[in-house]
Formats: structure tokens, sequence, C-alpha cells
């Protein structure tokens, strides 16, 4: 089991860059697969990045690839989110989310069983 909580999130103008941060409490941080999901008003909730447990595999959205890096640190238990040249179309709350599937890659907010409660990150001028 592992309780996360996000940080980080803030209004910035287009352009702007803002890094979120994920604290994951219990023993076992190392053993999950991580990514980032976001949902805006009105829409679904999507996948924004993966990584692999060893942080050694990454995948990005089309939408936010060569903007955004995922990034964990196993042995702080904290999971990352560099988002540069921010969008408004970025606006969105954004959510880490942890699996106990052996697969990694691109998988949808199904397969997640542990979530963290959000942040809001809004980019407008």
């Amino acid at each position: 089991q592992v309780q996360l909580v996000e940080s980080g999130g803030d209004s910035v103008q287009p352009g702007g860059s803002l890094r979120l941060s994920c604290a994951a409490s219990g023993d076992r941080f190392s053993a999950f697969h991580m990514a980032w999901f976001r949902q805006a008003p009105g829409k679904e909730r999507e996948g924004v990045s993966w990584i692999h447990w060893s942080g050694g595999l990454t995948l990005y959205a089309d939408s936010v690839k060569g903007r955004f890096t995922i990034s964990r640190d196993n042995a702080k238990k904290i999971l990352y989110l560099q988002m540069n040249t921010l969008k408004p179309e970025d606006t969105a709350m954004y959510y880490c989310a942890a699996t106990e599937d052996t697969r990694w890659a691109r998988l949808g907010s199904d397969a997640y069983k542990y979530w963290g409660q959000g942040t809001q990150v809004t980019v407008s001028s």
C-alpha cells in the first residue's frame, strides 16, 4: 500500500514552468510503476507520462512530449513532473498514480489502484 500527496501546482503564464512533486509514504514505492494523469473541467482524465519502477524507462503523451519530463527518486520516495513551455491547454488538475500491474507503459487510469488528491495547474495570461 502507498499514500500519495501531490504538490507544486500553481497559476503561471504561457511559456512558464512548474515542477510537480508526488511524495509517497509506505515501504514499497520503488516497487510501483508510476504515472501522471490530468483532468480538465468537462474532460476525461488522461495520461500524461509514465515511468518504470526503475526510473530508467519513460513515456509521454504526444501533447506534452518535449516539454514535460517525468522522473523519480526512489530513495526519497518522490515522483516529479517538470513542465516547461506551458500552454493554456495544459490547465488541469494533475494527479500522480501508482500501479501494481506488471506492465508500465501507457496504462489507462483503470490500472492504477493508488491516487493522490491532485494539484491544480492553471496556465493563463
